[in-house]
């Protein structure tokens, strides 16, 4: 068993003038949360860190990057879950945090709920001390150009960030944060914090972390779906995979996915042209774009 950390930047068309810093975005996380685990951590707190890192990232749609909703506003959505516990927790529709996936596990560790949203989640931040930023300090200026424009209403344009992890222990968690679906209704909520959707990790088969159009991942919830194939003998490539194409199959819908087995055992799949994905294990990075791309790199080596 070999502890790993991978990590996804969203099913999404990542513009050229981007791709290198985004790139450059899901390995730092990948490797940061892989550090975490060389240092004794959890694979919850593994998959933590590396989401905080892409939630400080401008260039991903969560956290400070997170797209607007259809009055120019922050709405934010995160999930959490331990494998070993099933233990979960989630958040959403929250604007005024600037890490969701941490008040998401905060809600799992600090309340007996699995899920606050709204002002019922700033209330509880507020309680447990989290700190609240301004509205401004989460808009890009390239989140309200897109506003303006109303041009990421397409399916595959969505920048959801997650990340899984096995432990030295053979535990796996899963995390996920997303700022949405750009010029989303007021309210709206995807797949990001709904267990079985948008992440799951049960510790007996895998983890998932899963990401695409929101309202369809639901619908199959995707998350869940995969790791169903992976208890019935199924890799965690292939259980990827047959996830994929029944969203495809069944909705038209299109998505990605980062997936574990407690082996250690990983793959980053989607059916979209691309997606940011990476992973750390063995000193390893691995990373890519584009369907198909696998590069690798040891920690050594200067990107």
């Amino acid at each position: 068993m070999m502890p790993v950390v991978v990590v996804h930047g969203g099913a999404v068309q990542v513009p050229e003038e981007r791709a290198e810093i985004t790139i450059s975005g899901v390995c730092s996380a990948a490797r940061s949360g892989y550090l975490v685990l060389e240092e004794g951590g959890s694979s919850l707190d593994a998959v933590v860190e590396a989401v905080v890192q892409m939630e400080n990232s401008p260039y991903f749609s969560a956290g400070c990057g997170s797209v607007l909703n259809v009055k120019g506003e922050v709405e934010m959505d995160a999930i959490v879950m331990d494998g070993k516990t099933l233990g979960s927790g989630s958040v959403s529709a929250v604007r005024d945090i600037a890490n969701p996936v941490q008040l998401a596990r905060l809600v799992m560790e600090k309340t007996s709920h699995a899920f606050l949203t709204a002002e019922g989640a700033s209330k509880f931040a507020r309680s447990v001390g989290v700190p609240e930023v301004s509205q401004e300090s989460l808009i890009t200026e390239y989140s309200r150009m897109f506003w303006k424009k109303n041009l990421l209403m397409s399916r595959e344009k969505m920048g959801t960030v997650g990340a899984v992890a096995v432990d030295k222990d053979g535990n796996v968690a899963c995390a996920t944060s997303t700022g949405g679906m750009p010029n989303k209704m007021e309210g709206r909520v995807g797949d990001t914090p709904c267990v079985g959707s948008g992440g799951y990790a049960d510790n007996q088969s895998g983890a998932v972390s899963a990401t695409g159009h929101g309202e369809a991942n639901m619908r199959v919830t995707l998350s869940r779906l995969i790791l169903f194939h992976m208890e019935q003998g199924q890799s965690a490539e292939a259980a990827s995979d047959l996830g994929l194409a029944y969203l495809k199959s069944r909705l038209g819908a299109l998505g990605g996915v980062v997936t574990v087995d407690p082996q250690g055992n990983w793959t980053s799949r989607f059916s979209t042209q691309q997606m940011p994905w990476a992973a750390a294990q063995n000193d390893t990075l691995h990373y890519g774009l584009n369907s198909g791309e696998h590069f690798r790199r040891s920690f050594s080596e200067q990107h």
